[in-house]
């Protein structure tokens, strides 16, 4: 079995329990945090929302902040100006914190540099998202892990061998976290999701909750990824698809995530139980379809039954299933039997 532990208070992952949903706000607040705060209050199920955190001088290099941005999601002529635009402040976090236990929903953020990790671990977030830019980046991870809160891995970006690495990394030094398959495109293309790596996964990290981290359009492909095992899943969320910013467009809108947590949780309860068995409630279609075993011509009491006396048909009444008819080879009948009659247990000798 998976491994089983509590990502937030009160709220366990793996094994039976429901799929964990995290609704990815990222940026796409727009740098405003009323915006924010109506993105954490969408109400539409899921389990925690979750920003992204950068120390931003501790992320990029002192070049990269200063390069030109002339892209038509900027909000800066430089990307430095770009980011700090959109990145909230100390006490701004302390807000959106205080804001989301108040309407009663978890809130965490990545913490995109060391320093950051640093800022969240002091707000208390319930657990530390990697994200998968920083998958590859053992200090970082060894850090990380170290602080003793659980993790959500993204793994988008990496080979198998990384993750191998990832794997032993964090486990050595913190036993609760999940990896979450993801591929690194916005929007994603279906060709290249790859669902198939969660079940990759599940073989070779069986101890670890397998999760699935989508930026494709729509909501089915995260659907199929719970129904193939995965115990947490991340979608970006938006209020408006048209403005300003790179995930904008592989991102739910309220109507869209609730209605993907409508769905896994349907999937949840049709994943049911893997013991096949005729169930209650297909005891009337069995009644009234179901076959048994028939006189194929008339057989007279005492006449060893043979396979070519049988037929099966829906009888009246219902007699010996189908599946037993091997069994009443050889045997013999305590009455006669007219054609098209049904055999019946008691009529065996």
């Amino acid at each position: 079995m998976p491994l089983q532990f509590e990502l937030c208070p009160g709220r366990m992952i793996g094994g039976n329990h429901p799929c964990f949903i995290i609704a990815e706000i990222g940026q796409n607040h727009q740098g405003d945090i009323e915006i924010a705060k109506k993105m954490i209050k969408m109400d539409c199920g899921a389990d925690c929302a979750k920003l992204q955190k950068s120390e931003l001088e501790y992320k990029f290099s002192k070049r990269a902040l200063e390069r030109p941005y002339n892209s038509k999601h900027s909000w800066g002529k430089t990307y430095g100006e770009h980011k700090r635009h959109l990145e909230f402040s100390h006490d701004q976090y302390r807000e959106l914190k205080i804001y989301a236990t108040e309407i009663g929903i978890f809130l965490t953020a990545s913490g995109m540099d060391e320093m950051a990790v640093e800022f969240l671990h002091e707000l208390d977030v319930p657990f530390f998202k990697v994200a998968s830019c920083d998958a590859n980046n053992f200090p970082y991870l060894e850090k990380t892990a170290k602080k003793g809160r659980p993790m959500v891995v993204s793994t988008g970006m990496q080979s198998m061998e990384t993750i191998r690495r990832v794997y032993k990394t964090v486990k050595e030094h913190n036993q609760n976290f999940t990896l979450l398959q993801c591929t690194s495109a916005y929007p994603l293309d279906p060709k290249d999701v790859n669902l198939s790596v969660i079940a990759e996964y599940q073989k070779e990290f069986p101890d670890v909750p397998i999760g699935y981290s989508g930026h494709e359009q729509g909501i089915c492909i995260t659907v199929a990824a719970v129904a193939m095992g995965a115990k947490v899943v991340e979608r970006h969320v938006t209020l408006d698809k048209t403005w300003k910013g790179n995930d904008h467009e592989a991102s739910l809108q309220p109507t869209e995530l609730a209605d993907l947590v409508r769905a896994i949780r349907q999937v949840e309860v049709a994943m049911g139980s893997p013991v096949k068995l005729m169930l209650p409630c297909e005891k009337s279609c069995h009644d009234k379809l179901g076959k048994s075993v028939v006189a194929k011509v008339a057989i007279r009491k005492g006449v060893a039954l043979s396979l070519d006396m049988f037929a099966v048909k829906v009888g009246e009444p219902k007699g010996i299933p189908p599946e037993n008819m091997q069994q009443l080879v050889g045997k013999k009948l305590k009455v006669d039997v007219e054609e098209d009659d049904s055999i019946l247990a008691n009529m065996i000798e």
